[in-house]
């Protein structure tokens, strides 16, 4: 149990950029938790794709998440996306967001001591419904480091292999 709130760091970006085995990989390194993406679990739960009334909810049962995972959390907190994540997709697929997620994002957005955004150099592989193809993953990228920079949101950008990956998100976090 941790006496102290843990450091939460973001992973972002897109669809097969892998952020869930950089989160279990520093996780494992840390030897702290790491909170997977819900929106996996919703898409294979509900066996269909998010509409927008459903971006919200996503977005929230994340932060949820975070929350009770914080207290049993090392020094990190791993977190598989955060909700500026389900902004850039809803401006994606629905041309635009709503109000409660617009504020969900906008009052948690300090909440990350780092942001880690995953360079889209690892070959892109399609999962299921939830995963676009790999000419939206340019996209969304591209919307995410535009939304990342108007938000004056530093962070860094992680590349190459796994271990590579790991090697730059611990000398940063060092």
């Amino acid at each position: 149990m941790s006496a102290h709130a843990p450091l939460r760091v973001a992973i972002l970006g897109t669809t097969s950029s892998g952020k869930s085995t950089l989160a279990a990989a520093l996780a494992e390194h840390y030897q702290t938790l790491w909170v997977p993406e819900y929106l996996r679990e919703f898409v294979d739960t509900e066996a269909r794709i998010p509409v927008a009334a459903d971006q919200f909810h996503i977005a929230e049962t994340q932060r949820d998440r975070e929350d009770v995972a914080a207290p049993r959390a090392g020094k990190y907190l791993f977190c598989d996306t955060a909700p500026l994540m389900t902004v850039v997709y809803g401006r994606h697929y629905f041309g635009g967001i709503d109000d409660q997620l617009a504020a969900l994002a906008a009052s948690h957005q300090q909440d990350y001591a780092c942001t880690l955004v995953m360079a889209p150099d690892i070959p892109w592989v399609a999962d299921g419904l939830q995963r676009e193809s790999e000419e939206v993953s340019v996209i969304i990228n591209r919307m995410l480091l535009d939304e990342l920079a108007a938000r004056g949101i530093p962070y860094l950008l992680v590349s190459g292999d796994p271990g590579e990956r790991l090697s730059q998100v611990e000398r940063h976090l060092s």
